[in-house]
């Protein structure tokens, strides 16, 4: 990873490598000085090693990225986390990780924290006297990026990164997704700590710039002016952010120019039909869709901007027909897909079973967990846990996640196939399925619903009616003011089992 700043900051050592708002940081020769010095000071002022593990706590900022470099520069490993976690929860990843550095700037966390060293991010500069001479030479097999997940279902673990699966997902990106070059920029409005932060690889790879937005926080006002104000920005968002930014655009009057976005590439959750349709119509064809998850990141599958002109006409339809399943894309040129059955049997075009993945972007194992490791990436294939099914053009459809698929009655009833259609209902805004245990049919289908306006459970029973087979249709509705979802805006179905 330090490679690519090294090389690029003497090919271009005057582009853009970090600004923000309009302010720039750094260069690439800049950064890689800062690199430099960071890792002269983890090695030297430090005493640590090649291969020691290096925790961020830390929101986006500048400091972020130069620390990140400068963990690579000297060797080691960048733990990443988020700095919304709680204090147990920063400690576990911490413990489990081996971590011997904490950066955080949070000082109520930072004196709870134990058996480990807390830094400032702003290291100070009479500390920085010394600098590398070039970054630490590393194997491409060698750790360079410890992924935790994001423990909707028990603890996290932590997905080893190597550098060479890091390499493999950037070059995927560059490929397959968008080219980079000097005029482009990588707005981090997501956690840096997990999808923002792998995306600046690429271009880091590429010669990019980073950009911190100004203010930091994500909202939907921070996102229109933002777009308003740059021209040729990329960015990541999860599903929910694309749905707060539809959202606020239809209640207020505001301008935004979308000519200035290159690409939003979205992930990390589902996407419903209804919502991409809403989107396709507000930014065109500027989205990408990429499937993956921390064992194999942003790599599984990619559906390109021409794929998704392809798909509008399908999904313009769901007021009026059957809501489609829509696919998730194509697999990446760097990987295998095959759908797994019982005994790991290989199935067919059309048959639902467990996702599986082989290729250079897939981990390496769970950090000090050999059984998962070993039940993770049995027979050379990493089982992601997601069901799903490939068409005959070879487009991966996913179906739901294996933990999360309601059998009643001997029946597989698959959650994301009701909250589609729930959607669809005018009132309903956000929605969540999962199964009750219950005597006679093993389990039911409850649905949480967050509604907009008065909606009542005869008006959704009689819907569902119209619209699913009766043995599919939530048999309790459950309305809430908002959904639990985790640090990074995943919906908890573990919570929403609690609830039951």
């Amino acid at each position: 990873m330090a490679n690519y700043l090294e090389v690029n900051s003497g090919k271009f050592p005057e582009r853009t490598a970090v600004q923000v708002g309009f302010s720039v940081i750094h260069t690439y020769a800049s950064l890689d000085e800062k690199a430099r010095r960071l890792g002269a000071f983890l090695q030297k002022k430090k005493g640590l090693e090649a291969g020691d593990r290096i925790a961020l706590l830390l929101p986006n900022s500048y400091e972020y990225i130069e620390l990140l470099c400068g963990i690579w520069y000297a060797g080691m490993v960048a733990v990443p986390i988020n700095h919304k976690l709680t204090v147990s929860e920063v400690q576990y990843i911490l413990s489990d990780s081996g971590a011997r550095v904490v950066f955080t700037n949070q000082t109520d966390v930072a004196d709870l924290l134990e058996d480990v060293e807390t830094l400032s991010s702003a290291v100070p500069h009479w500390e920085l006297q010394d600098a590398l001479e070039r970054h630490c030479y590393r194997d491409s097999r060698d750790p360079a990026w410890i992924f935790y997940t994001s423990g909707t279902t028990g603890k996290p673990k932590g997905a080893t990164l190597t550098h060479l699966n890091l390499a493999s997902m950037a070059s995927g990106y560059l490929i397959g997704i968008e080219p980079v070059s000097e005029s482009h920029k990588l707005i981090h409005f997501a956690p840096m700590s997990h999808g923002s932060g792998l995306y600046l690889v690429p271009f880091l790879m590429a010669g990019g710039a980073n950009l911190i937005p100004d203010p930091v926080k994500f909202t939907p006002e921070n996102f229109v002016a933002t777009v308003n104000a740059y021209e040729r920005i990329s960015m990541f968002l999860a599903p929910t952010m694309v749905r707060r930014v539809l959202d606020y655009l239809a209640a207020n009057n505001q301008p935004l120019t979308v000519e200035n976005i290159a690409t939003i590439t979205y992930g990390g959750g589902p996407m419903y039909a209804k919502d991409l349709n809403e989107a396709l119509d507000v930014f065109g064809y500027r989205l990408v869709q990429i499937y993956g998850q921390g064992e194999s990141p942003m790599t599984i599958t990619y559906l390109s901007r021409e794929q998704h002109r392809a798909l509008k006409e399908k999904i313009t339809k769901i007021d009026e027909e059957s809501t489609p399943l829509l696919p998730v894309g194509h697999p990446h040129p760097q990987l295998e897909v095959a759908i797994r059955g019982e005994q790991s049997s290989f199935l067919p075009t059309g048959q639902d079973g467990e996702v599986c993945v082989r290729g250079d972007t897939v981990m390496q194992g769970y950090w000090g967990k050999e059984e998962a490791s070993r039940n993770a990436l049995a027979d050379g294939w990493l089982h992601t846990g997601d069901v799903g099914h490939l068409d005959e053009n070879g487009f991966l459809y996913l179906t739901d996640r294996l933990k999360d698929v309601i059998i009643s009655g001997g029946t597989n009833i698959y959650p994301r196939e009701v909250e589609e259609i729930l959607l669809k209902f005018t009132g309903v805004r956000e929605v969540s399925v999962v199964g009750r245990r219950d005597a006679d049919w093993g389990e039911v289908v409850v649905a949480f619903v967050v509604a907009s306006r008065e909606v009542s459970e005869g008006d959704l029973d009689r819907f569902c009616l119209e619209n699913m087979a009766r043995f599919k249709r939530p048999k309790e509705y459950v309305f809430m003011d908002d959904l639990p979802k985790n640090a990074y805006g995943k919906i908890l179905k573990t919570e929403l089992r609690k609830l039951l």
